[in-house]
Protein backbone atom coordinates (compact mmCIF):
# COMPACT_ATOMS: atom_id res chain seq x y z
CA UNK A 1 0.00 0.00 0.00
CA UNK A 2 1.13 3.56 -1.25
CA UNK A 3 2.25 6.14 1.81
CA UNK A 4 2.06 10.00 0.96
CA UNK A 5 4.13 12.79 2.17
CA UNK A 6 4.78 16.29 1.17
CA UNK A 7 8.68 17.65 0.74
CA UNK A 8 9.85 21.11 -0.22
CA UNK A 9 12.65 21.82 -2.35
CA UNK A 10 14.03 25.50 -3.64
CA UNK A 11 10.96 26.44 -2.60
CA UNK A 12 8.56 24.57 -4.65
CA UNK A 13 6.14 21.89 -2.86
CA UNK A 14 5.98 18.03 -4.03
CA UNK A 15 3.83 15.41 -2.99
CA UNK A 16 5.80 12.08 -3.07
CA UNK A 17 4.33 8.67 -3.26
CA UNK A 18 5.59 5.55 -2.61
CA UNK A 19 5.76 2.67 -3.93
CA UNK A 20 4.71 4.82 -6.95
CA UNK A 21 0.85 3.81 -7.61
CA UNK A 22 1.32 1.64 -10.97
CA UNK A 23 -1.05 3.85 -13.41
CA UNK A 24 0.87 7.33 -12.83
CA UNK A 25 4.05 5.07 -13.53
CA UNK A 26 2.53 3.17 -16.62
CA UNK A 27 1.69 7.30 -17.88
CA UNK A 28 4.81 8.59 -17.30
CA UNK A 29 6.63 5.61 -18.64
CA UNK A 30 4.81 6.44 -21.81
CA UNK A 31 5.12 10.02 -21.93
CA UNK A 32 8.89 9.93 -21.86
CA UNK A 33 10.73 9.57 -25.27
CA UNK A 34 13.67 8.48 -23.09
CA UNK A 35 12.39 5.74 -20.98
CA UNK A 36 13.86 2.33 -21.09
CA UNK A 37 11.93 -1.21 -20.09
CA UNK A 38 13.86 -2.04 -17.67
CA UNK A 39 12.46 1.62 -15.71
CA UNK A 40 8.85 -0.13 -16.10
CA UNK A 41 6.89 -1.38 -13.60
CA UNK A 42 6.99 -4.87 -15.12
CA UNK A 43 10.47 -4.64 -15.21
CA UNK A 44 11.28 -4.17 -11.08
CA UNK A 45 8.13 -6.77 -10.34
CA UNK A 46 9.99 -9.40 -12.28
CA UNK A 47 13.20 -8.79 -10.09
CA UNK A 48 11.58 -8.79 -7.10
CA UNK A 49 9.71 -11.92 -7.72
CA UNK A 50 12.89 -13.55 -7.65
CA UNK A 51 13.28 -12.72 -3.99
CA UNK A 52 15.28 -10.67 -1.79
CA UNK A 53 13.68 -6.95 -2.48
CA UNK A 54 10.58 -4.73 -2.76
CA UNK A 55 9.08 -2.13 -4.75
CA UNK A 56 10.55 1.71 -3.40
CA UNK A 57 9.27 3.68 -6.43
CA UNK A 58 9.31 7.06 -5.72
CA UNK A 59 6.03 9.21 -7.29
CA UNK A 60 7.10 13.18 -6.87
CA UNK A 61 3.96 15.49 -7.69
CA UNK A 62 4.32 19.51 -7.76
CA UNK A 63 1.47 21.55 -7.55
CA UNK A 64 1.42 22.52 -12.01
CA UNK A 65 0.51 18.95 -12.56
CA UNK A 66 4.48 17.43 -13.24
CA UNK A 67 5.17 14.09 -12.30
CA UNK A 68 8.14 12.56 -11.83
CA UNK A 69 8.70 8.77 -10.92
CA UNK A 70 12.22 6.94 -9.52
CA UNK A 71 12.12 3.30 -9.88
CA UNK A 72 13.84 1.84 -7.10
CA UNK A 73 14.22 -1.49 -5.36
CA UNK A 74 14.60 -1.59 -1.81
CA UNK A 75 16.13 -5.06 0.14
CA UNK A 76 13.62 -6.36 2.05
CA UNK A 77 15.16 -8.18 4.40
CA UNK A 78 17.55 -5.78 5.27
CA UNK A 79 15.02 -3.25 6.48
CA UNK A 80 13.87 0.59 5.54
CA UNK A 81 14.82 4.22 7.46
CA UNK A 82 18.24 3.96 8.30
CA UNK A 83 19.12 0.32 7.14
CA UNK A 84 17.52 0.68 3.75
CA UNK A 85 19.67 -0.21 1.00
CA UNK A 86 18.10 1.14 -2.30
CA UNK A 87 18.96 1.31 -5.86
CA UNK A 88 17.94 2.78 -9.18
CA UNK A 89 19.41 -0.13 -10.87
CA UNK A 90 22.81 -1.40 -11.69
CA UNK A 91 24.54 -3.97 -10.38
CA UNK A 92 22.74 -6.28 -13.08
CA UNK A 93 19.32 -4.97 -13.33
CA UNK A 94 20.44 -2.30 -15.68
CA UNK A 95 19.77 1.24 -16.10
CA UNK A 96 17.41 2.71 -13.69
CA UNK A 97 16.92 6.58 -13.15
CA UNK A 98 13.98 9.23 -13.26
CA UNK A 99 11.35 9.24 -15.65
CA UNK A 100 9.49 12.40 -16.38
CA UNK A 101 6.86 13.44 -19.82
CA UNK A 102 8.84 14.97 -22.32
CA UNK A 103 12.45 13.66 -20.44
CA UNK A 104 14.06 14.59 -17.00
CA UNK A 105 15.24 18.10 -16.41
CA UNK A 106 17.92 19.29 -14.35
CA UNK A 107 15.33 20.37 -11.51
CA UNK A 108 13.73 16.82 -11.76
CA UNK A 109 17.31 15.86 -11.35
CA UNK A 110 17.82 17.99 -8.44
CA UNK A 111 14.46 17.44 -6.59
CA UNK A 112 15.14 13.80 -6.28
CA UNK A 113 18.93 14.21 -5.28
CA UNK A 114 18.10 16.60 -2.90
CA UNK A 115 15.52 13.91 -1.23
CA UNK A 116 17.91 11.42 -1.47
CA UNK A 117 20.46 13.27 0.31
CA UNK A 118 18.61 14.03 3.03
CA UNK A 119 17.09 10.48 3.95
CA UNK A 120 19.43 8.49 6.29
CA UNK A 121 19.03 5.23 4.48
CA UNK A 122 22.87 3.00 4.78
CA UNK A 123 23.13 3.27 0.52
CA UNK A 124 20.67 4.51 -2.30
CA UNK A 125 22.42 3.77 -5.78
CA UNK A 126 21.27 5.34 -9.36
CA UNK A 127 22.43 4.54 -12.50
CA UNK A 128 20.97 6.89 -14.93
CA UNK A 129 20.14 6.70 -18.60
CA UNK A 130 23.54 7.79 -20.62
CA UNK A 131 21.54 10.23 -22.79
CA UNK A 132 20.73 11.98 -19.41
CA UNK A 133 24.23 13.01 -18.38
CA UNK A 134 24.14 16.50 -18.81
CA UNK A 135 20.52 16.66 -16.87
CA UNK A 136 22.58 15.50 -13.88
CA UNK A 137 26.02 16.98 -14.58
CA UNK A 138 23.91 20.10 -14.54
CA UNK A 139 21.62 19.75 -11.42
CA UNK A 140 24.88 19.85 -9.33
CA UNK A 141 23.44 17.96 -6.75
CA UNK A 142 26.41 16.69 -3.89
CA UNK A 143 26.69 13.10 -3.89
CA UNK A 144 28.58 10.64 -1.43
CA UNK A 145 29.67 8.73 -4.57
CA UNK A 146 30.56 9.19 -8.46
CA UNK A 147 31.34 6.43 -10.23
CA UNK A 148 32.25 7.66 -13.92
CA UNK A 149 30.96 5.18 -16.84
CA UNK A 150 30.42 4.57 -20.00
CA UNK A 151 27.80 3.49 -23.02
CA UNK A 152 27.23 3.99 -26.15
CA UNK A 153 23.95 4.14 -28.37
CA UNK A 154 23.23 4.45 -31.46
CA UNK A 155 20.33 6.44 -32.37
CA UNK A 156 17.93 5.25 -34.89
CA UNK A 157 16.02 8.55 -36.21
CA UNK A 158 15.51 8.16 -39.75
CA UNK A 159 14.63 4.26 -39.86
CA UNK A 160 16.46 0.99 -41.00
CA UNK A 161 17.32 2.49 -43.99
CA UNK A 162 19.09 5.35 -43.02
CA UNK A 163 21.26 3.67 -39.92
CA UNK A 164 22.22 1.20 -42.28
CA UNK A 165 23.87 3.50 -45.34
CA UNK A 166 24.57 6.39 -42.96
CA UNK A 167 25.44 5.14 -39.30
CA UNK A 168 27.19 1.61 -40.24
CA UNK A 169 30.73 2.08 -40.77
CA UNK A 170 31.90 -0.01 -44.13
CA UNK A 171 33.14 -2.50 -42.23
CA UNK A 172 30.23 -3.32 -40.52
CA UNK A 173 28.26 -3.63 -43.69
CA UNK A 174 30.72 -6.03 -44.85
CA UNK A 175 30.51 -8.10 -41.90
CA UNK A 176 26.69 -8.05 -42.21
CA UNK A 177 26.72 -9.69 -45.82
CA UNK A 178 29.73 -12.28 -45.20
CA UNK A 179 27.96 -13.47 -42.50
CA UNK A 180 24.75 -13.82 -44.77
CA UNK A 181 27.16 -15.21 -47.59
CA UNK A 182 28.40 -17.78 -44.81
CA UNK A 183 24.57 -19.05 -43.95
CA UNK A 184 24.09 -17.27 -40.74
CA UNK A 185 20.64 -17.53 -39.90
CA UNK A 186 19.17 -15.49 -37.13
CA UNK A 187 15.92 -15.72 -35.07
CA UNK A 188 14.55 -14.36 -32.12
CA UNK A 189 11.69 -15.66 -29.69
CA UNK A 190 11.22 -15.64 -26.00
CA UNK A 191 10.42 -19.09 -25.73
CA UNK A 192 11.60 -21.22 -23.34
CA UNK A 193 13.78 -22.90 -25.54
CA UNK A 194 15.29 -19.34 -26.96
CA UNK A 195 16.14 -18.75 -23.23
CA UNK A 196 17.51 -21.92 -22.97
CA UNK A 197 20.11 -21.20 -25.96
CA UNK A 198 20.89 -18.38 -24.43
CA UNK A 199 22.03 -19.32 -20.89
CA UNK A 200 23.94 -22.37 -22.93
CA UNK A 201 25.92 -20.09 -24.75
CA UNK A 202 26.42 -17.61 -21.36
CA UNK A 203 27.72 -20.95 -19.50
CA UNK A 204 30.80 -21.42 -21.99
CA UNK A 205 31.17 -17.58 -22.55
CA UNK A 206 31.70 -17.81 -18.61
CA UNK A 207 34.54 -20.21 -18.85
CA UNK A 208 36.38 -17.63 -21.18
CA UNK A 209 35.73 -14.23 -19.16
CA UNK A 210 37.68 -16.48 -16.25
CA UNK A 211 40.75 -17.29 -18.32
CA UNK A 212 41.06 -14.08 -19.80
CA UNK A 213 40.31 -12.50 -16.49
CA UNK A 214 42.59 -14.98 -14.45
CA UNK A 215 40.10 -15.72 -12.09
CA UNK A 216 38.84 -19.33 -10.97
CA UNK A 217 36.42 -20.38 -12.79
CA UNK A 218 33.93 -21.09 -9.52
CA UNK A 219 34.21 -17.90 -8.64
CA UNK A 220 33.25 -16.41 -11.98
CA UNK A 221 30.26 -19.36 -12.20
CA UNK A 222 29.19 -18.21 -8.33
CA UNK A 223 29.16 -14.66 -8.85
CA UNK A 224 27.50 -14.84 -12.74
CA UNK A 225 24.65 -17.06 -11.39
CA UNK A 226 23.75 -15.48 -8.24
CA UNK A 227 23.37 -12.35 -10.61
CA UNK A 228 21.72 -14.05 -13.75
CA UNK A 229 20.50 -17.36 -12.62
CA UNK A 230 18.51 -19.03 -15.57
CA UNK A 231 14.89 -18.77 -13.85
CA UNK A 232 15.64 -15.13 -14.03
CA UNK A 233 15.53 -14.82 -17.41
CA UNK A 234 12.48 -17.07 -17.51
CA UNK A 235 10.50 -15.11 -15.39
CA UNK A 236 11.44 -11.70 -17.52
CA UNK A 237 10.20 -13.46 -20.39
CA UNK A 238 6.77 -13.78 -18.59
CA UNK A 239 6.51 -10.59 -17.37
CA UNK A 240 7.60 -8.44 -19.42
CA UNK A 241 5.69 -10.53 -22.15
CA UNK A 242 6.89 -9.24 -26.44
CA UNK A 243 9.39 -6.23 -24.86
CA UNK A 244 11.83 -9.25 -23.97
CA UNK A 245 13.09 -10.23 -26.91
CA UNK A 246 16.05 -13.22 -27.24
CA UNK A 247 18.09 -12.93 -30.63
CA UNK A 248 20.01 -16.35 -31.95
CA UNK A 249 22.16 -16.55 -34.26
CA UNK A 250 23.06 -19.96 -35.58
CA UNK A 251 25.67 -21.45 -37.60
CA UNK A 252 25.51 -24.77 -39.40
CA UNK A 253 22.69 -25.69 -37.25
CA UNK A 254 24.42 -24.48 -33.79
CA UNK A 255 23.71 -21.61 -31.72
CA UNK A 256 26.83 -18.77 -32.39
CA UNK A 257 25.54 -16.01 -30.66
CA UNK A 258 22.98 -14.71 -28.35
CA UNK A 259 21.65 -11.14 -27.37
CA UNK A 260 18.98 -10.58 -24.97
CA UNK A 261 17.49 -7.00 -26.25
CA UNK A 262 14.64 -5.06 -24.36
CA UNK A 263 12.30 -3.42 -26.77
CA UNK A 264 9.65 -0.42 -25.55
CA UNK A 265 10.38 3.53 -26.49
CA UNK A 266 13.66 2.22 -26.98
CA UNK A 267 15.78 -0.61 -27.73
CA UNK A 268 18.26 -1.68 -24.98
CA UNK A 269 21.24 -4.65 -25.65
CA UNK A 270 21.17 -6.20 -22.19
CA UNK A 271 22.93 -9.34 -22.01
CA UNK A 272 25.65 -11.22 -24.61
CA UNK A 273 27.04 -14.42 -25.02
CA UNK A 274 28.63 -16.00 -27.76
CA UNK A 275 30.53 -19.40 -29.03
CA UNK A 276 33.91 -17.67 -30.53
CA UNK A 277 34.93 -20.24 -32.83
CA UNK A 278 31.69 -20.39 -34.65
CA UNK A 279 30.93 -16.76 -34.07
CA UNK A 280 34.47 -15.10 -34.88
CA UNK A 281 34.75 -16.69 -38.24
CA UNK A 282 31.44 -16.70 -39.45
CA UNK A 283 30.83 -12.67 -38.45
CA UNK A 284 27.52 -13.54 -36.29
CA UNK A 285 27.05 -10.88 -33.97
CA UNK A 286 27.28 -8.18 -36.82
CA UNK A 287 24.35 -9.79 -38.47
CA UNK A 288 22.59 -10.73 -34.98
CA UNK A 289 22.65 -7.01 -34.26
CA UNK A 290 21.76 -5.47 -37.72
CA UNK A 291 18.71 -8.09 -37.34
CA UNK A 292 18.06 -6.71 -33.76
CA UNK A 293 18.37 -3.10 -34.67
CA UNK A 294 16.19 -3.30 -38.12
CA UNK A 295 13.59 -5.03 -35.75
CA UNK A 296 13.89 -1.80 -33.13
CA UNK A 297 13.64 0.63 -35.69
CA UNK A 298 10.61 -0.81 -37.81
CA UNK A 299 9.17 -1.00 -33.67
CA UNK A 300 9.45 2.93 -33.36
CA UNK A 301 12.24 2.59 -31.37
CA UNK A 302 13.97 6.12 -31.08
CA UNK A 303 17.72 4.55 -29.66
CA UNK A 304 19.08 1.42 -29.31
CA UNK A 305 20.84 1.37 -26.48
CA UNK A 306 24.37 -1.30 -26.60
CA UNK A 307 25.06 -0.69 -22.80
CA UNK A 308 28.26 -0.53 -21.15
CA UNK A 309 31.76 -0.57 -22.44
CA UNK A 310 33.72 -0.13 -19.18
CA UNK A 311 37.89 0.18 -20.49
CA UNK A 312 36.98 -2.15 -23.17
CA UNK A 313 38.85 -0.86 -26.56
CA UNK A 314 37.74 -3.50 -28.50
CA UNK A 315 33.74 -3.21 -27.03
CA UNK A 316 33.93 -0.07 -28.22
CA UNK A 317 34.93 -0.51 -31.83
CA UNK A 318 32.51 -3.23 -32.06
CA UNK A 319 29.67 -0.73 -31.08
CA UNK A 320 31.39 2.13 -32.82
CA UNK A 321 31.06 0.28 -36.24
CA UNK A 322 27.19 0.14 -35.75
CA UNK A 323 27.18 4.27 -35.65
CA UNK A 324 27.26 3.65 -31.67
CA UNK A 325 28.00 7.18 -29.98
CA UNK A 326 29.93 7.17 -26.65
CA UNK A 327 28.47 8.46 -23.39
CA UNK A 328 30.68 9.30 -20.46
CA UNK A 329 27.76 9.66 -17.19
CA UNK A 330 28.27 8.85 -13.69
CA UNK A 331 26.65 6.57 -11.39
CA UNK A 332 26.02 8.17 -8.09
CA UNK A 333 25.36 6.96 -4.84
CA UNK A 334 24.33 8.24 -1.72
CA UNK A 335 25.99 6.50 1.85
CA UNK A 336 25.96 7.50 5.27
CA UNK A 337 28.87 4.92 5.77
CA UNK A 338 31.34 5.04 2.93
CA UNK A 339 30.70 1.36 1.96
CA UNK A 340 31.93 2.33 -1.31
CA UNK A 341 35.28 2.54 -0.79
CA UNK A 342 35.74 -0.15 1.81
CA UNK A 343 34.05 -1.99 -0.78
CA UNK A 344 36.70 -0.82 -3.67
CA UNK A 345 39.52 -1.48 -0.79
CA UNK A 346 38.41 -5.49 -0.54
CA UNK A 347 37.80 -6.07 -4.09
CA UNK A 348 41.36 -4.66 -5.13
CA UNK A 349 42.59 -6.87 -2.41
CA UNK A 350 41.27 -10.02 -3.68
CA UNK A 351 41.65 -9.12 -7.19
CA UNK A 352 45.80 -9.14 -6.25
CA UNK A 353 45.44 -12.30 -4.45
CA UNK A 354 44.50 -14.22 -7.28
CA UNK A 355 46.31 -12.15 -10.16
CA UNK A 356 43.27 -10.56 -11.50
CA UNK A 357 43.04 -9.71 -15.30
CA UNK A 358 41.18 -6.89 -16.77
CA UNK A 359 38.48 -8.44 -18.62
CA UNK A 360 39.37 -6.28 -21.94
CA UNK A 361 42.19 -8.53 -22.53
CA UNK A 362 40.73 -10.59 -25.18
CA UNK A 363 41.03 -13.97 -25.17
CA UNK A 364 41.87 -15.78 -28.32
CA UNK A 365 40.84 -18.91 -27.50
CA UNK A 366 36.70 -19.54 -27.58
CA UNK A 367 34.99 -22.74 -25.15
CA UNK A 368 33.91 -26.19 -26.74
CA UNK A 369 31.45 -25.98 -29.49
CA UNK A 370 27.61 -26.26 -28.79
CA UNK A 371 25.79 -29.30 -29.65
CA UNK A 372 24.16 -29.43 -32.67
CA UNK A 373 20.55 -29.15 -33.54
CA UNK A 374 19.51 -25.44 -34.17
CA UNK A 375 18.17 -24.03 -36.77
CA UNK A 376 16.67 -20.75 -37.57
CA UNK A 377 15.86 -18.13 -40.37
CA UNK A 378 17.43 -15.27 -41.49
CA UNK A 379 14.34 -12.51 -42.07
CA UNK A 380 13.62 -12.57 -38.26
CA UNK A 381 9.82 -13.84 -37.22
CA UNK A 382 8.87 -14.25 -33.22
CA UNK A 383 8.62 -17.37 -32.32
CA UNK A 384 7.03 -17.91 -29.39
Amino acid sequence: MSATSSITTAGTRWQMTSPAPRGAWDDVLAADPFALVTQSPEWLAGHCALGGYEDASLLFERADGRRVVLPMARRSRVGDGRTAFRSSFGDGWGMGGPLAPGGVSAEDVAVICTHLAAEHGLRTLIRPNPLLAEQWRAAGVPVSERIPRVAHVLDLGGGFDSVWSDRFAGGARTNVRKAEKTGVLVEHGRSPRHIEAFYELFEQSLLRWASRQHEPTWLTRARAHRRDPIRKFHLLAETLGDAFTVWIAAVDGRPAAAAIVLVGTNAHYTRGAMDADLAGPARANYLLHAEAIRYACEAGCHHYHFGESGTSASLAQFKTRFGAEEYAYDEVRFERLPLTAADRRLRRAVKGAIRFRDASERSRRGPRPLSAGWSGSHRTTPQG
